[in-house]
């Protein structure tokens, strides 16, 4: 027997949750999220943020007739009060306070081995408003961890056949123009290595797909020439120094995820590992559509797994009680599920 591998998968994943930008929907999803029974009974969750704000966020889901929920005196909370952060604040102040509960968030985890985190929404206005520019949590984390090569990954198991989907993103919150100045050859080969990786921790034989920059994979140069510039070249290099993995690309990006529509509801079709998507709304479009409330997003090249829900801050719903929690627990059973597996394959 082997007592090491029992070891790893008995032992608990040590989870902290940074709650996000309070005036949205993250604490709303969280206390669902935790009362609900589908929560692995081996996590320890500590959260980060405001005692107050989730203890508001508790009576009021209370006032509206929700009853499977957690009370905060339950939980494990490191309470911090970031000056101002009364309730009803402005853009700003709830930019400010969900920085620093990230930032903070960030050192427990840096500190702490085999500790994951999942971060709640937040909002990037509300960030800049408060003088903390940066394009998301992806950007502020590779920068705390002083990770040079990080990618954006969304992951979603499906309830139906156990498949799990992955989509990579080549490059993450650019405005369309930048895309093309910002993709190269290195920068694409960088991030299959990562795909490659992060597939192995739940496949020996990887097939991955890669999709193309423009309309129908560029035809031949007719529209567009990124693919015959550099994006052929470095598959066909890529695939040379790793022979072992099946990549099949660039793939005409409008035909590109329908094995992943079929894989998701059929145990019989044809299932790859992964899809490296070459920017935002190409991979996310496909991503929500098929996977909707079960796609969770990961940072790759982190020295600690990180998780967080396949949405936004929701201020139109906030306060309403109606916000929809799968996405958050999906995203801390991928932590505790990708914790054991990089338990499993690095046991010492």
């Amino acid at each position: 027997m082997n007592t090491t591998s029992t070891n790893n998968e008995n032992q608990k994943t040590q989870l902290v949750i940074s709650v996000g930008d309070e005036s949205g929907i993250g604490p709303e999803v969280i206390l669902k999220a935790l009362g609900s029974k589908e929560i692995p009974k081996d996590i320890q969750i500590k959260i980060i943020g405001s005692r107050k704000n989730l203890a508001y966020t508790y009576k009021l889901l209370k006032s509206v007739g929700i009853s499977n929920i957690p009370h905060p005196d339950t939980l494990d909370i490191e309470n911090i009060e970031i000056p101002n952060s009364e309730l009803n604040l402005s853009k700003k102040d709830y930019g400010n306070s969900s920085f620093h509960y990230l930032k903070y968030a960030i050192e427990i985890v840096k500190s702490s081995p085999n500790t994951c985190l999942v971060t709640g929404p937040i909002c990037k206005k509300s960030w800049a408003l408060a003088g903390h520019n940066y394009s998301g949590q992806t950007e502020l984390l590779s920068e705390s961890c002083e990770s040079e090569h990080t990618g954006m990954l969304f992951t979603a198991k499906s309830p139906i056949t156990g498949w799990r989907f992955n989509t990579l993103l080549a490059t993450t919150h650019l405005p369309l123009i930048e895309i093309p100045k910002q993709l190269n050859a290195n920068l694409i080969s960088l991030k299959l290595d990562l795909l490659k990786n992060f597939s192995k921790k739940f496949n020996k034989n990887i097939n991955l797909k890669v999709a193309g920059l423009n309309p129908h994979a560029g035809e031949e140069g007719i529209l567009g020439k990124e693919e015959i510039n550099f994006i052929n070249n470095c598959l066909f290099k890529w695939k040379e120094k790793n022979p072992e993995i099946n990549v099949e690309g660039p793939v005409s990006p409008d035909s590109c995820w329908l094995s992943s529509a079929k894989a998701w509801k059929d145990n019989e079709s044809n299932k790859h590992d992964g899809i490296l998507a070459m920017y935002h709304d190409q991979g996310l479009i496909p991503m929500k559509i098929i996977a909707s409330s079960y796609s969770v997003n990961t940072t790759l090249g982190l020295p600690f797994i990180r998780t967080s829900p396949d949405h936004g801050t929701g201020f139109d719903i906030s306060g309403k009680g109606t916000a929809q929690y799968q996405s958050m627990l999906e995203a801390i059973k991928t932590a505790r599920e990708l914790n054991i597996r990089s338990r499993l394959l690095n046991p010492h």
